[in-house]
C-alpha cells in the first residue's frame, strides 16, 4: 500500500471511529468499590492469637505435602524447612517471615486504563462466576459451549457494577481441554476491555496466558506490572499439587498476581468447627503465599478463603450459612493481620434455580463479603447449584444487586447538603418534601436504583404480563446482548493474538481429557 493510500485509510478509519462513537450505545462502568464503612471484626484478640499459634503448630508438626514437585522441595529445603519425602515441615515463624515480601496492595491493569483495579486496602473488586461446566438458560440446563462463554463475557462487559471480566465464567465443553484456554483468553482480551484472569489448569497454559498478555500489553509492560489475577486452589487438607503449584510458579516468576485459596467444604476437607477451619485455612495460606515468595519475592498474592459447610444428611455443600459467614469474617481479620489482600465471598447458593433460596443464600454471602473486608470477590454474579451451573438470568440478577453493595460501601454523608436543614426549614410541619429545592437538587442520586426489579403498581404489573424476576432477568439478558458493541482493539494486536492461538493449537493434537 502506498503512503498516500495509507494516509487515506487512516483518515477513513478515524472517520469510522467518530461515526461509531456518535452511534454507539453508552453504558456506565462503576469504579471499583472504595469502602467508607468499617469492617466487621468478629474474633477478639485472644481468638486470633490462638488460631495463629495453632496454624504455626500445624506447619511445624504436621506439615504440608508438595506433590510431584521436586523443585518445590528443593526451594523449601534451601529456605530451612524439614523435608521428609513430599512432606514439608516449616519451622515456626518461617512462613510468616517469607510472606512479608508480598505486597499489601497492587494494581491489576486492564487494556482500557480506565478499567484498571486496585486490589487491597479498603477496596473491593467484583468478578463474575468461575468454573461451572453447565449453564442454565430459562428451563434448560446443559453443558456449556464457547458461544455461552462469549455471551457471559459480553454480559460482564456490559454490567455497570462488575469491575472484572473474570476467568472461566463457564467451562466450554465443545472445545478440546488442552486448547480451550486459548479461546477463553481470546474472548476476554477481545470482547471486553476489563481486567481478566489467566489459565491455571496446566503450567504450559499459564505460560500461554503470560505470552498472550505480552502481545496485548507489550512485553516490557507485563514484565513490570500485574495484568492478570489468577486462581490457585489448595488441594485441602494441606496438599499442594504440581498442577496448581506449577501454574503459580509461572505467574509468580512473571510478577503476575494469584489468589492462593484453600478449597474447603467444612466437615469433609476441614474440621467442623469455625476455629479449626480457620486454623487450617491460615496454615495453608501461609505455606502457599510463602512459596510464591520463594519463587520470586514481591510477587503479588491474595489471601483466599473459599469455605462452605456440608449438609450432614446428603453430603452436599451448603451456602449462605451462619458458619460460612463467621469463617469469612475471621479469615478477613487474619488476612489483614498478614497485611495481604483478601479474597472470599460471592453470589453463592445451592439452589437449582434463580429462586428464593438462591436469593436468600446469595444475599447472605454478598453482605458478609462487604462487611468482612473482602478485596477481591470471585463468583459475584451468575453462580447456581453449588457452582456447577452458570445461569444467564442469575448473572444479571446478581449484577444488578451489586449496585446495592456500592451504595452501602459509600457510608453515610454528614456534610451540609446531607444534613438537609434547609429542606426541613422549607417544608415545615405538615408539608411534604417531593417538591422542595433539596429534593429537586438530589433526587437523581439520592437512592440506589435497580435496573431489573419491578416496583410498578399491581395493575400495571398485571397488564404487562405479571412477570416474575426470572422473566425480567431473561429480558434483560437479551437487551444487554442486543446492545453489545465490541470495544476497539488495535487490529495489529488482534491479528497477532489470533496468530498465536492458531500456532499453539496447531502444535498439539486435540485432547478431551
Amino acid at each position: 500500500m502506498s503512503e498516500a493510500a495509507a494516509k487515506r485509510r487512516a483518515r477513513g478509519g478515524g472517520g469510522a471511529a467518530r461515526r461509531a462513537e456518535r452511534t454507539s450505545v453508552k453504558f456506565d462502568t462503576a469504579r471499583f468499590i472504595e469502602r467508607n464503612i468499617p469492617n466487621f471484626e468478629l474474633l477478639n484478640e485472644e481468638a486470633l492469637q490462638i488460631i495463629e499459634a495453632n496454624a504455626e503448630t500445624v506447619l511445624e508438626e504436621i506439615g504440608v505435602n508438595f506433590v510431584n514437585n521436586p523443585g518445590a522441595l528443593d526451594r523449601w529445603r534451601e529456605a530451612g524447612a524439614d523435608i521428609e519425602g513430599e512432606r514439608v515441615r516449616i519451622p515456626r515463624g518461617l512462613a510468616r517471615k517469607l510472606c512479608a515480601t508480598a505486597p499489601s496492595k497492587f494494581t491489576q491493569y486492564a487494556r482500557n486504563p480506565e478499567r484498571s483495579v486496585e486490589i487491597g486496602g479498603k477496596n473491593l473488586v467484583l468478578a463474575p462466576v468461575y468454573g461451572p461446566p453447565f449453564v442454565r438458560e430459562g428451563n434448560v440446563r446443559r453443558y456449556a459451549t464457547m458461544a455461552d462463554f462469549e455471551k457471559f463475557v459480553k454480559l460482564g462487559y456490559m454490567s455497570k457494577w462488575l469491575h472484572h471480566s473474570g476467568g472461566t465464567v463457564c467451562e466450554p465443553t465443545d472445545i478440546p481441554v488442552n486448547k480451550r484456554h486459548l479461546d477463553m483468553l481470546m474472548a476476554h482480551m477481545t470482547l471486553s476491555d476489563k481486567p481478566f484472569m489467566g489459565s491455571v489448569t496446566e503450567p504450559s497454559r499459564a505460560q500461554d496466558s503470560v505470552d498472550m498478555c505480552k502481545i496485548l500489553f507489550g512485553e516490557e509492560f507485563v514484565s513490570e506490572n500485574a495484568v492478570m489475577t489468577s486462581l490457585i486452589n489448595v488441594n485441602s487438607p494441606l496438599t499442594f499439587d504440581d498442577t496448581m503449584m506449577g501454574s503459580l510458579e509461572v505467574y509468580a516468576a512473571n510478577m503476575q498476581a494469584v489468589i492462593l485459596s484453600p478449597f474447603i467444604v467444612g466437615g469433609a476437607m476441614a474440621p467442623v468447627s469455625v476455629a479449626g477451619t480457620l486454623t487450617q485455612v491460615l496454615a495453608e495460606v501461609l505455606a502457599g503465599v510463602a512459596y510464591s515468595q520463594l519463587v520470586r519475592p514481591g510477587a503479588p498474592v491474595i489471601f483466599g478463603a473459599f469455605v462452605t459447610s456440608i449438609d450432614m444428611n446428603s453430603g452436599a455443600p451448603t451456602f449462605g450459612t451462619p458458619e460460612a459467614s463467621q469463617i469469612l469474617y475471621g479469615a478477613g481479620q487474619l488476612a489483614r493481620r498478614l497485611n495481604l489482600p483478601f479474597r472470599s465471598g460471592g453470589g453463592l447458593c445451592g439452589s437449582k434455580l434463580p429462586d428464593a433460596q438462591a436469593a436468600y443464600e446469595t444475599a447472605n454471602t454478598l453482605n458478609a463479603a462487604l462487611m468482612g473486608g473482602v478485596n477481591f470477590m470471585l463468583h459475584a454474579c451468575g453462580w447456581l447449584e453449588g457452582g456447577l451451573v452458570s445461569s444467564f438470568e442469575k448473572f444479571v440478577m446478581d449484577a444488578d444487586q451489586l449496585g446495592a453493595l456500592h451504595k452501602m460501601a459509600e457510608g453515610v454523608s454528614h456534610d451540609e447538603n446531607a444534613q438537609a436543614m434547609d429542606a426541613m426549614r422549607e417544608v415545615g410541619p405538615g408539608g411534604h418534601y417531593l417538591g422542595c429545592a433539596h429534593t429537586q437538587a438530589n433526587f437523581k442520586t439520592a437512592f440506589w436504583r435497580t435496573e431489573l426489579l419491578d416496583y410498578k403498581p399491581f395493575e400495571t404489573w398485571d397488564e404487562e404480563g405479571a412477570r416474575d424476576t426470572r422473566s425480567l432477568a431473561a429480558e434483560r439478558v437479551e437487551k444487554l446482548l442486543a446492545q453489545y458493541q465490541q470495544p476497539e482493539l488495535d487490529p495489529a494486536i488482534a491479528e497477532a493474538l489470533a496468530a498465536y492461538v492458531a500456532r499453539r493449537k496447531s502444535e498439539m493434537p486435540d485432547a478431551f481429557v
